[in-house]
């Protein structure tokens, strides 16, 4: 499961970015990881829907 949060970054550029955070959990332990990454607004559904793909 992906969570999508605001990015707050205080140049004017910034607002143009969001932090996406994806969570996988590992077949082998059933542990948690976490992948943080500052994504263009563009580009934040086709991540989200990569994500969603590979797990």
């Amino acid at each position: 499961m992906a969570k999508k949060s605001v990015a707050s970054l205080q140049k004017g550029g910034g607002k143009e970015y969001t932090k996406v955070i994806i969570t996988t959990k590992s077949a082998k332990t059933g542990a948690y990881t976490f992948k943080e990454a500052m994504i263009h607004n563009d580009k934040v559904k086709d991540t989200l829907a990569q994500a969603a793909k590979n797990n």
